[in-house]
């Protein structure tokens, strides 16, 4: 923020995300306490801020009408639920090998029961999916140019994270979909979501030198 005004370079839209997570992850622990949670968040978002208030250069806001600051809220409470999906994915990933294994260790003390951790899971995709398909929608109904304004490659990875997460959900509700699956798919859409979030922006800013 700059300003009262939205900056989306990429350092700072890392820190701004980072900020949200933390925030959403507060929300999270209110009504299902996930400690372990808070201790991967928590750190990592504070090394984000960190990196944008000292080591970033500096940067002004772009312009933008109120369409697409509300397309661009609306993503990033989208990215970060979608992150602290991910993260509940990983912490899934590591009980079910910590049982598999008989590897009763702090961490796995540390994250709440199996089935309680997925239901969180797929709540949080159920979330992260209906923003992210209102992102889509905005952004269709918003931006005008998408060659112009360098978001081609942006979009299409975003939709394929959106069919990524839909299948998952579907797979959820018809099949039963768990486990090793559900993990997969879920760090899958992510990292697409990493992608089209910041992967055409680091492209951009950082090798190329110019802004979007």
């Amino acid at each position: 923020m700059h300003r009262g005004a939205l900056d989306l370079h990429f350092f700072a839209a890392l820190s701004l995300v980072a900020c949200v997570v933390s925030a959403l992850t507060l929300l999270v622990n209110l009504s299902r306490p996930v400690a372990a949670l808070g201790v991967i968040v928590f750190p990592l978002s504070a090394l984000l801020v960190a990196v944008d208030g000292f080591l970033a250069p500096p940067t002004l806001p772009q312009p933008m009408d109120w369409q697409i600051k509300l397309h661009v809220t609306v993503a990033l409470l989208a990215f970060s639920v979608l992150s602290i999906a991910a993260v509940m994915a990983i912490g899934l990933a590591v009980q079910e090998r910590g049982l598999r294994h008989r590897q009763f260790g702090p961490w796995l003390r540390a994250l709440p029961p199996l089935t309680l951790t997925e239901t969180l899971l797929f709540q949080l995709i159920g979330a992260g999916f209906a923003l992210l398909t209102l992102t889509l929608v905005t952004g269709t109904l918003f931006v005008d140019n998408l060659f112009g304004q360098h978001l081609v490659h942006k979009t299409v990875l975003s939709i394929i994270a959106w069919l990524v997460f839909g299948a998952l959900l579907y797979g959820r509700w018809k099949h039963g979909w768990r486990g090793r699956r559900a993990v997969n798919l879920t760090l899958s859409g992510m990292a697409l979501l990493v992608l089209a979030f910041f992967g055409t922006k680091a492209v951009l800013e950082l090798v190329l030198h110019r802004g979007l």
